[in-house]
């Protein structure tokens, strides 16, 4: 084991070893009750020496089972560091199995404690494409331990975690400058890093940054100062952890805070309301209100696994029961009668983009924010940042990992508070509907004011007044496939002979809305999203009005023909598929456009250079590769709508 740590004359302490140990497992517990809680992650790039640091803080606190230091030992043999007796990587990127990965994907946590605090250490990956997951690591931490090489110094990833740490409110940071013996230990080099982090870092906020040269591998600077570097003499590593005062994100002073995460029916005899306090506390007998609904009542019990409580605070995980029946189910919020909530359905948030797909305004997503869903989109990219300058730029879409000021529109008001508030109403994820995949990382900034402007006026002739008086119920039919399958002419086709009896009609055909609606658009991905909401809410616009639509746009997307759906509603949307095959399209090309595509003068073309999402299951398929089918689809068209 390594030598036993002395202790230095600065007010951080290096020892990691108690004046005594405990004698019984009761005086163990007894010494651990009474320690606080640090949690804390390590960041940065990747090679930075996470994984070992980490590895060589448990060795130093003396974690390690015998069968684990045994097991270590044996690995380190094989995987060894630089002819290191012990390669402390091992202990959290794994054994022989997950070694020849080299690398942490997900992120590791580990527990350790000492006789000054207990931790909680979330090592997170190095590498761009999960940086997902260091978000994840830095949301419940209160410290970030942001290691740099010293050979490489501030690297792009460096500087995303030091802003993501900051975007996630951590206000205490570790500049860990590692890997100090192969530069000799240089104390040029290292305060060349630090000045150049201290300039980067300016406006991110924080309360205080701390830099340590370290090398994790061979010791100096984790809990005690060797020779190598006695030109430093600020803290150790460790001593910074025992004695850093944080400041905690949960403010138990601030008022209560209680999403709902099940309404508890074990019987008839028993309705409770069960969560974790995201904020405040609350005691038997005070009111609540659910901010939805604005009912209110009394809280009458506060039940737990190991029995009532009196009063609860922020961490704990509850169940209410009231005095009364009030409307409440999962995704409701409580708070404080006399603190009520704000709702919103828009507003600006910080937004981290985590997934390879482009992350597109107009585009709908389904949000969760605490233990609410609702449908999203972004409405507008307002600046994405660059992560090495810190600078503004313009942006139409989203790419994997960049950061972007958005405002984003909900298809109903959520319960919410700022990010600087509240971290758990003021921060959410978006979710693609069909992959649930996680897409998006956000934090709010605030409410937009037209959200508390802009109502929705109620009308005395309702749709159904409307479709009376027509004599026909309101339908959208949405032709859909390449360009040249003939959607505009089946769609012609068919407008034709609802006329011709009498059902009032009209084509929303693609070029002619390019020409008006759509004027300022292109074909971009982002583009074309915008443009198919755009006709959807026309399209809705014209059904509440009684019509029948039909819609000819390719709408390559199968999530924006979902979202047109949705929005429309399905008992109103048939999805029409004219199912023609690109070598047709191509021979006909009517517009001359396929020859321009494969030119190269058109840039975006759908099944040429942009994808076409082709419908898994439409209402109607057809093939569109001869003329003579069209009357025989027409009048098959005919009885779905009548």
């Amino acid at each position: 084991m390594a030598a036993k740590p002395k202790k230095t004359k600065d007010n951080y302490q290096t020892s990691t070893q108690a004046p005594h140990k405990p004698v019984t497992i009761e005086a163990f517990l007894a010494e651990q009750h009474q320690q606080d809680l640090l949690r804390f992650i390590t960041c940065g790039s990747v090679d930075d020496g996470k994984s070992t640091l980490i590895g060589r803080l448990l060795w130093e606190a003396q974690q390690l089972f015998d069968d684990q230091l045994a097991a270590l030992q044996n690995e380190s043999k094989k995987y060894g560091t630089q002819g290191q007796e012990i390669d402390f990587a091992l202990l959290v990127d794994g054994l022989a199995a997950e070694r020849e990965q080299g690398i942490t994907i997900d992120v590791a946590y580990r527990f350790f404690s000492t006789s000054r605090r207990k931790f909680i250490v979330a090592d997170t990956p190095g590498h761009e494409q999960y940086t997902r997951n260091m978000v994840t690591g830095a949301s419940t931490a209160e410290v970030a331990v942001l290691l740099v090489d010293a050979r490489a110094g501030l690297l792009t990833q460096t500087k995303r975690h030091a802003f993501l740490t900051s975007m996630v409110g951590i206000r205490h940071v570790v500049l860990a400058i590692n890997k100090m013996d192969l530069i000799d230990f240089n104390a040029n080099a290292y305060e060349r890093i630090c000045q150049t982090f201290e300039e980067f870092a300016k406006p991110l906020g924080f309360a205080s940054v701390t830099p340590i040269p370290l090398s994790a591998l061979k010791g100096d600077n984790i809990t005690q100062r060797l020779q190598n570097m006695l030109w430093y003499t600020g803290p150790t590593l460790m001593g910074y952890l025992e004695t850093v005062d944080t400041f905690h994100t949960v403010n138990i002073g601030s008022a209560f805070v209680f999403p709902i995460q099940w309404v508890n029916r074990p019987d008839s005899n028993f309705r409770g309301f069960s969560g974790t306090v995201a904020q405040g506390t609350v005691s038997v007998g005070d009111t609540i209100r659910v901010t939805a609904s604005g009912q209110t009542a009394q809280v009458d019990e506060i039940v737990t696994l190991d029995g009532p409580l009196q009063a609860a605070k922020a961490g704990q995980a509850i169940t209410l029961t009231l005095d009364c029946e009030i409307d409440a189910s999962r995704g409701d919020v409580m708070s404080s009668a006399d603190s009520p909530l704000e709702m919103t359905d828009q507003f600006e948030a910080t937004l981290v983009w985590l997934h390879t797909d482009a992350g597109l305004p107009g585009r709908n997503y389904d949000l969760k924010l605490a233990t609410q869903w609702a449908t999203a989109s972004i409405t507008q990219i307002k600046h994405r940042i660059d992560i090495n300058t810190l600078a503004h730029e313009a942006a139409t879409q989203l790419q994997l990992n960049d950061i972007a000021l958005c405002t984003l529109a909900t298809s109903k008001p959520i319960v919410f508070d700022r990010y600087t508030s509240c971290q758990t109403l003021g921060s959410f994820i978006l979710v693609d509907r069909f992959t649930h995949a996680t897409m998006g990382a956000g934090m709010i900034s605030h409410s937009m004011r037209r959200a508390q402007n802009v109502h929705k006026q109620s009308l005395t002739i309702t749709q159904a007044d409307r479709e009376r008086l027509n004599g026909h119920k309101g339908k959208v039919l949405w032709f859909t496939g390449l360009s040249g399958s003939g959607k505009s002419t089946l769609a012609n086709a068919l407008e034709i002979k609802l006329h011709a009896i009498g059902q009032r009609t009209y084509i929303l055909d693609g070029d002619n809305i390019r020409q008006g609606l759509s004027k300022d658009l292109g074909f971009t991905d982002a583009d074309r999203v915008e443009n198919i909401r755009r006709i959807a809410e026309v399209a809705k616009l014209m059904v509440d009005a009684g019509m029948i639509v039909m819609t000819a746009f390719i709408s390559p997307f199968r999530q924006e023909r979902d979202m047109a759906k949705e929005l429309i509603g399905p008992e109103n949307f048939i999805e029409v598929y004219v199912d023609t095959s690109l070598e047709v399209c191509e021979q006909r090309d009517v517009k001359g456009l396929y020859k321009k595509a494969r030119s190269g003068s058109i840039p975006n073309m759908t099944g040429i250079n942009s994808p076409y999402e082709a419908p898994k299951k439409p209402d109607f398929a057809m093939n569109g590769t001869t003329i003579d089918q069209i009357d025989e689809c027409v009048n098959k068209l005919l009885k779905l709508i009548l």
